[in-house]
């Protein structure tokens, strides 16, 4: 999502999250090209969409404004292409006590607050992504039972800090403990590419339970400089090649994160689904 709202113009330092009221055109419009390259679940632009978050830009008045128009525009997108919305749940960006001042409580009730605006705008599932901290991931986990108990949860965590959180979770232990707090799915996103990604997967798919799914959503790559912008180093075709080692190695949901463009996602989508 970021890759594409940056290619649409927007500017450095302006969060992505406003393009849902002020330029909701582009956030349809990237909604759209990520569903005509045939993904089936679209991702709410939502990421930094927590009350801490928004208020590093003065928009921390408008979490409900910003979260229920989000999920509508994924929604609108979705129900036109019979696909699922997943509301997007970022890190707070706040560190929990007692290495930060956050309480697990008021992780909960930030996340809680996030969450009820993206269920009212009509998501199908809750998709937590890009946590360090399990008990961060528990808040969030926790959140969604109080306020969408109905609704499906997937966690992911980014293990990019020699194949650890940088809070030091390992995947294997982190599949362990999500499923036994209750997610439905749990894996990984972001991280340096696609061949940690797998070392990652394959740790994860020895620790799973028979009751969770798997997720695994790379970078496409690692950014490297071109001229005024950034573009990240692995095509279509290594993003083809690594989803379909990622469905061998038994991941259940194959997507993908920074950097990854319509044009990956439909090279993804070819090499699981031929035909």
């Amino acid at each position: 999502m970021g890759t594409l709202l940056q290619d649409s113009g927007l500017e450095a330092g302006v969060p992505g999250e406003l393009w849902n009221l002020e330029n909701p055109d582009a956030v349809r419009a990237a909604h759209a090209a990520y569903a005509d390259a045939g993904a089936r679940l679209l991702t709410t632009n939502t990421f930094g969409g927590t009350r801490p978050r928004l208020d590093l830009h003065g928009l921390g008045d408008r979490v409900g404004e910003v979260n229920r128009t989000a999920a509508q525009l994924a929604r609108s997108v979705a129900d036109e292409h019979g696909l699922l919305v997943a509301g997007d749940l970022g890190p707070t960006g706040e560190l929990l006590a007692p290495l930060g001042t956050l309480t697990r409580e008021d992780a909960q009730a930030l996340f809680a607050e996030q969450l009820t605006a993206l269920v009212e705008g009509g998501i199908d599932l809750v998709l937590v992504e890009t946590l360090s901290d399990l008990g961060e991931a528990d808040a969030a986990l926790a959140a969604a039972r109080e306020v969408a108990p109905g609704l499906p949860v997937a966690v992911t965590m980014s293990f990019d800090t020699n194949l650890r959180t940088m809070m030091g979770v390992r995947p294997g232990d982190a599949v362990a403990h999500l499923a036994a707090a209750g997610a439905d799915a749990a894996g990984a996103n972001c991280g340096r590419g696609p061949e940690e990604m797998e070392i990652i997967a394959a740790e994860m798919a020895q620790a799973r339970t028979d009751d969770i799914l798997l997720v695994a959503q790379s970078n496409a790559g690692l950014p490297q400089v071109v001229g005024d912008h950034f573009e990240y180093d692995a095509t279509a075709g290594d993003m083809a090649s690594h989803a379909t080692r990622l469905a061998r190695l038994g991941i259940d949901l194959v997507g993908g994160c920074c950097g990854s463009t319509p044009a990956h996602i439909a090279a993804m989508g070819a090499a699981l689904v031929p035909g």
